[in-house]
């Protein structure tokens, strides 16, 4: 195993400041930084010549903190959250535990938002600047679905700041702050960033589906968090399951927020006889729901 770099209070002087700067710089960056680093700090001590891996470094790093400050700025000056949603009522206990702890879990059903909304609550902590904020969900769909609301509700740069990756598709930049994807690429990209430098904040939800992608992920972040004190994990997942992955990352914290429901109507409509005959049953179906929304819309608007 490679050695880590060299502490500040074993550093010469000359080094000391420059060791400082290179905690700030971004994530993707830090780990190339770091081994040139050591390696001016081992050629410092031997007396070697040195003079153009420092000035080499300190431009490198100099240009991670131009993209660090870059990536603050654009941050939403102001985050808004829909006041229906019942996360909404539980934001400053969520902002309490993301900023106090290091793994929290949220619990709630279906309809409180946290899927929407948990990457905004990050946002206005400030996540996502030196790192990502990476967002799994479980199918494609739900990816692609869910970036495009969070980028709709950050109002006009929105869409400049989230993104979302599936296979074959990337639509992530340097300037991404949110990255939907499923939990299959965060398990992919593990195998050439094992630190996952990338990202400063992992959301994974829909926990309680325990896929082997969600076992796994939750098996390494356990182990990668304590070598990762910077990076945050939010999990989330149904009120059943949280007291087991509480648990698992040592008595995390559990917030929960209730669910919330609309009425439903079921309407049955015998399937056809012949199979040939289901694309048009299909479209009739939906012709009737159709037609049964208009009539109920002029008959409000009457």
């Amino acid at each position: 195993m490679a050695a880590g770099p060299p502490r500040a209070g074993t550093l010469p002087p000359a080094l000391q400041e420059l060791r400082a700067r290179l905690g700030e710089t971004l994530g993707a960056d830090r780990p190339r930084l770091e081994r040139q680093f050591a390696q001016l700090a081992d050629l410092l001590r031997r007396g070697k010549p040195h003079d153009r891996l420092l000035t080499g470094l300190g431009a490198a790093i100099d240009e991670s903190l131009a993209r660090v400050a870059r990536r603050r700025a654009l941050l939403p000056a102001h985050i808004g959250y829909p006041a229906e949603l019942p996360v909404a009522a539980a934001r400053e206990r969520i902002l309490e535990s993301l900023a106090v702890h290091q793994v929290v879990i949220l619990a709630g059903d279906t309809g409180s938002g946290k899927t929407t909304q948990l990457p905004k609550l990050c946002l206005e902590l400030g996540r996502g600047v030196r790192g990502m904020i990476g967002h799994t969900q479980p199918r494609r769909i739900a990816a692609q679905a869910v970036a495009g609301r969070i980028a709709e509700e950050l109002g006009p740069a929105g869409a400049a700041l989230v993104a979302w990756q599936v296979r074959f598709a990337d639509r992530s930049t340097p300037d991404t702050l949110v990255k939907l994807m499923t939990d299959g690429i965060l398990l992919a990209e593990i195998t050439h960033d094992r630190r996952l430098e990338r990202y400063d904040t992992i959301i994974i939800d829909e926990a309680h589906e325990r896929s082997l992608n969600i076992d796994f992920l939750l098996g390494y972040l356990q182990r990668l968090l304590p070598q990762r004190p910077d990076l945050k994990l939010v999990i989330t997942s149904a009120t059943i399951d949280v007291e087991r992955f509480a648990r698992h990352f040592a008595g995390a914290p559990v917030i929960e927020v209730a669910g919330r429901t609309y009425p439903v109507d079921v309407w049955y409509r015998p399937p056809p006889e012949d199979e040939p005959e289901l694309p048009a049953a299909i479209v009739a179906a939906i012709e009737e729901l159709i037609a049964h929304e208009r009539g109920s819309a002029h008959a409000g608007r009457g």
